[in-house]
């Protein structure tokens, strides 16, 4: 099958804006503001990660993110929780992406199991999708898994790509080879293809030149302790030039 590869949209998880912000109770930094400065820097989306305690996304700054968010919107979360469905409902992102998250769950650590929970997710994809919103489901890098999450009506998948990062280091070659098969199982399926989880300026480059038809990477973690040190305007040029196919 000939590889195809398309431009890759950088998606800026401000997940960690939010949690600096609420340490201290004010508005130091500006979620907003920050949200617009990264889409001014080059950023082509912004994604957030709303979670039932509020611990750092909270449900009305996706609200407003809404109304100045001038790329793609992508809101992420479990859709076991009434309120994150009504959220999104309410609010109509360019996305929204489906992660099987438990009640105070640190950070995303799986994919669905999508065979286990079709009847699920069939239902709450057909919802979202009636009111014009693109669906994406969060999975590990398993073709059975991506097979059943086009049998949902899903518009795309998310690959969960913590393993891959923690391989990479050791073996990147065996830490992609997953990934590969479940990409092209996908582009086989007319699935749209996202990635996320752990992705960095160590290890994104290699990955976006081995998955084909690459749509999006979300990046919230390693982006913003990279700004730390380079600055965030600096950072996300950092990052797109990883994601520029070479001639």
């Amino acid at each position: 099958m000939q590889i195809i590869f398309l431009m890759t949209k950088l998606s800026v998880n401000i997940n960690k804006i939010a949690t600096l912000r609420n340490s201290r109770g004010g508005n130091v930094p500006d979620l907003l503001k920050v949200a617009m400065d990264c889409e001014r820097f080059g950023a082509q989306g912004i994604t957030v990660h709303p979670r039932p305690d509020e611990r750092h996304i909270r449900y009305n700054d996706a609200r407003e993110l809404k109304k100045l968010v001038k790329t793609e919107l992508n809101i992420e979360g479990n859709p076991r929780d009434q309120k994150f469905i009504d959220l999104v409902q309410e609010v109509k992102p360019t996305q929204v992406t489906l992660v099987p998250d438990g009640t105070g769950q640190l950070t995303s650590d799986h994919g669905w199991n999508t065979i286990e929970h079709k009847d699920f997710l069939i239902e709450i994809i057909s919802e979202f999708k009636r009111n014009g919103i693109r669906t994406s489901i969060f999975v590990d890098a398993d073709e059975k898994m991506v097979e059943g999450a086009k049998a949902t009506g899903a518009d795309r998948i998310e690959l969960y790509t913590e393993s891959y990062a923690h391989d990479f280091k050791t073996d990147k070659q065996k830490a992609i080879a997953p990934f590969i098969v479940a990409a092209k199982c996908a582009n086989e399926l007319q699935l749209g293809l996202n990635a996320g989880h752990d992705l960095s300026l160590e290890n994104l480059k290699f990955f976006k030149q081995n998955i084909p038809c690459l749509l999006e990477v979300s990046i919230g973690h390693a982006l913003i302790s990279d700004a730390l040190y380079f600055g965030l305007e600096n950072t996300i040029q950092l990052y797109l030039r990883q994601l520029v196919d070479e001639a």
